[in-house]
């Protein structure tokens, strides 16, 4: 029972924190904040495992208390960020963005970079809840917004929307 206990506490939510290796300062302490936030909502960090955006959402879970998942580009589990619960080393380069994105429930997506913006679009494809905060906004032809991230203003709003993006779906 103790095993089947702590397995569901970490089923719900993951919730994938993408975002440059190299943010702006200002990005770096968002992205900490929403993994802060994350745990002390009961939820698990998925990321890349490695620096930037992806270490300050790990940093901001693990001061919390709560578990971060890194699933990271290369062989060698040592590369990890030192804040990571687990880290599961993929060997498959930049495809790894799909394996994060498939392991989780919803998307914050903190600054704007191509592996973000992949990662973003990943997402979008599979129909997942996706919130930018300071990042990419998707926009057609005319310069209008289109099916792809919440743009959000801050870390409280995205992990706001994230969890309840989630449990809408669950109830569904």
């Amino acid at each position: 029972m103790v095993v089947k206990e702590r397995v569901l506490q970490h089923a719900w939510p993951y919730v994938a924190v993408v975002g440059p290796s190299d943010p702006e300062p200002d990005c770096y302490e968002l992205a900490m904040e929403v993994g802060r936030l994350i745990a002390d909502r009961g939820g698990t960090v998925v990321c890349g495992g490695l620096g930037g955006v992806m270490e300050a959402a790990a940093l901001g879970a693990s001061g919390a208390g709560g578990p971060v998942l890194g699933l990271l580009p290369g062989r060698d589990r040592a590369d990890a960020n030192p804040y990571l619960t687990m880290a599961v080393a993929t060997g498959l380069g930049e495809l790894r963005n799909g394996l994060v994105i498939r392991t989780s429930d919803a998307v914050v997506a903190v600054g704007g970079s191509w592996g973000t913006l992949s990662e973003v679009a990943l997402a979008r494809r599979l129909d997942l809840p996706v919130f930018s905060l300071r990042g990419w906004a998707v926009v057609d032809h005319l310069g209008l917004a289109v099916d792809g991230p919440v743009t959000v203003s801050t870390a409280a709003e995205a992990v706001d929307a994230a969890v309840q993006a989630v449990a809408g779906r669950r109830a569904q």
